[in-house]
């Protein structure tokens, strides 16, 4: 084990698997740029592959998490709760406390078959990003930059074009809006105190617009209703159920996932990267549609509600160790380590070639560019790490000049 563990955490091994993640993820997006042409022809067909191909990228740092360093992940939750995943559209919330926490959730999607068609409401910057944005723009990720009054066009236009999504869909919605920090909780809570709010101890106050929007335009109102009742004058009424049930497939749940590691870990992607094992534990509460008010401000009531209830978890997570409720783990599938596998065979063979005929020839100008080449690789690669960290994503969360929040 100490052999094994020494392995993980030489540098040459991680930037060969570095190495497999960018340029396999630039050949997808390549395939991905292709595809487009597909868009104005099936759609549809052209959403099907590229939840293939998106699978194919992220099921890669899935695999980190784990067959490289082993991180368990346990849910508690009811069989009843379980027996619906990956069977149903669903809005999932998560806190947003730690660097690896969308890597948990990813995990999740994978074990129950939604990895490629997750969606995730995003801070508009990360589309800039090398990979993790180009494939989101593909998958037709809803970007967002925080202001309302410049993203309610474009966020009411991303989520009604998933209506007719394909896939079962987890979308996920982080409604604090960023990561926890101590500064950013302090400053929260100023703002809850002005507003007559209950504070929080372990969570930012909630952004309510950004949940009320998602869940009013994925659960089929608004706009949706008015064209049924224009539907419903002019044709047979069983034709326009099979409409309905095609092209307006809406969400039926809201996922409520609270998150939290034992030993109080603080679990980091370059912990994960070095094959460090974590202990996850997730909470995760199921609540019908139906069951949340429609009225935007009672629906904002409701979410309030919700992290009080998440704050109290957390609260007993911290003195018991665990979460309330029965325990379920769910097994790992092979697919992630599969498609590693194959993408490594792919494109380590060529290199690894390529390096031998490197140190063969003598050349001092070409070994001097192999090893520039590698720096440069293993910055990228860093800095790709670097996105997720807590120290490195800032945001205007408090200043007065920003937006007040919802």
């Amino acid at each position: 084990m100490a052999l094994l563990a020494h392995l993980k955490s030489l540098f040459i091994l991680q930037l060969l698997m570095g190495f497999v993640f960018v340029v396999s993820g630039l050949i997808i997006n390549f395939i991905q740029l292709c595809t487009c042409i597909l868009w104005p022809i099936n759609k549809q067909l052209y959403r099907t592959i590229n939840c293939r191909l998106a699978y194919s990228l992220w099921s890669q740092l899935v695999m980190l998490l784990e067959w490289w360093s082993g991180t368990e992940c346990t849910l508690y939750t009811d069989q009843a709760t379980v027996d619906k995943f990956g069977k149903e559209h669903v809005i999932t919330i998560l806190n947003h406390n730690y660097e690896i926490d969308f890597l948990c959730g990813w995990t999740m999607c994978e074990r129950y078959g939604v990895l490629g068609s997750s969606k995730v409401l995003a801070k508009h910057e990360l589309l800039k990003v090398p990979l993790i944005g180009w494939t989101w723009y593909f998958l037709e990720i809803v970007f967002c930059k925080r202001k309302w009054e410049e993203d309610r066009k474009t966020v009411f236009k991303g989520l009604s074009r998933l209506k007719d999504y394909p896939e079962y869909m987890w979308f996920l919605l982080y409604c604090e809006g960023t990561r926890f920090t101590e500064t950013k909780h302090q400053i929260s809570m100023q703002v809850a105190e002005s507003k007559g709010l209950p504070k929080l101890k372990y969570h930012l106050l909630p952004r309510t617009k950004g949940f009320t929007t998602t869940l009013q335009c994925l659960k089929g109102t608004g706009s949706v209703n008015k064209h049924t009742q224009c539907l419903s004058c002019s044709i047979h009424i069983g034709f326009f159920f099979l409409i309905c049930f095609f092209f307006y497939l809406t969400v039926s749940a809201v996922y409520d996932v609270t998150l939290n590691f034992k030993d109080n870990q603080t679990p980091t992607l370059l912990g994960i990267v070095n094959g460090k094992k974590y202990k996850a534990d997730l909470s995760v509460r199921r609540f019908p549609v139906e069951d949340i008010p429609d009225n935007e401000q009672e629906c904002a009531i409701w979410l309030h509600k919700l992290y009080q209830e998440k704050d109290a978890l957390q609260e007993f997570y911290k003195k018991e160790g665990k979460f309330p409720g029965p325990t379920i783990i769910p097994p790992r599938r092979p697919w992630t380590l599969l498609n590693f596998l194959f993408w490594a065979t792919l494109l380590l063979s060529p290199l690894i070639n390529f390096a031998c005929g490197v140190v063969v020839s003598g050349s001092p100008l070409l070994i001097i560019g192999f090893i520039i080449f590698l720096i440069i690789a293993s910055i990228a690669i860093r800095r790709l790490i670097g996105v997720t960290e807590v120290k490195k994503t800032g945001s205007s969360y408090g200043n007065p000049e920003a937006k007040k929040q919802n």
